[in-house]
């Protein structure tokens, strides 16, 4: 290595490259941290103790250190109102894998707005980005759901580059052009349904 030289990053799809970038978009005007570690995703506004005490700040929890999960729950969270906001979780429900037919289908039609700003902070940052019904036990009605998912999936994504992203995803995508130096723009980028988008 000659001086002036500097190693590639091992790491560029760590997750805590998308607490800084959160921090810096939306910390100082939503006083809202985007926090990893967690069992599973939670958020918690201000005032909402967690059994570490009650916060000043609302914090957005994401799983483990799963890049995928992190980009998931901003794209929640960027879609959620203020009312929203001041919920815990943002006032949804969550049943776990193993969703009988309606509630699956509940599910379902809760997820694609999220997934969709999930794709768009996905490419934002030259990540692969897989649609998820979360729904393991679901057999081969789940597999014949999953394309139909994906596909409402890929139409929202559509709707989202004709009518533009909502403010805060909007901010959020273009901090995360700049941080992971992708050469992406709204407009030109083009949806496909297939296994993974």
């Amino acid at each position: 290595m000659t001086a002036g030289e500097t190693l590639p990053d091992p790491a560029p799809f760590c997750a805590a490259r998308l607490e800084g970038v959160f921090a810096d978009c939306f910390f100082g005007s939503e006083h809202t941290l985007l926090i990893g570690g967690a069992t599973e995703p939670l958020y918690l506004p201000a005032g909402d103790d967690d059994q570490r005490g009650v916060s000043l700040v609302h914090r957005l929890y994401y799983r483990e250190d799963y890049f995928a999960s992190a980009l998931h729950e901003v794209a929640h969270w960027c879609i959620a109102g203020k009312e929203r906001r001041r919920q815990r979780d943002f006032g949804y429900w969550y049943a776990p894998d193993g969703r009988n037919l309606e509630l699956q289908a509940a599910f379902q039609a809760v997820e694609v707005k999220p997934q969709a700003l999930e794709w768009y902070f996905s490419q934002a940052c030259g990540y692969a980005f897989r649609a998820s019904l979360d729904n393991i036990e679901g057999g081969e009605q789940a597999r014949r759901d999953e394309q139909r998912f994906i596909r409402d999936v890929v139409l929202r994504t559509e709707e989202l580059r004709r009518v533009g992203l909502p403010d805060r995803a909007r901010r959020f995508f273009d901090a995360l052009v700049a941080e992971f130096n992708t050469p992406v723009r709204i407009e030109t980028l083009k949806f496909t349904a297939p296994g993974s988008i």
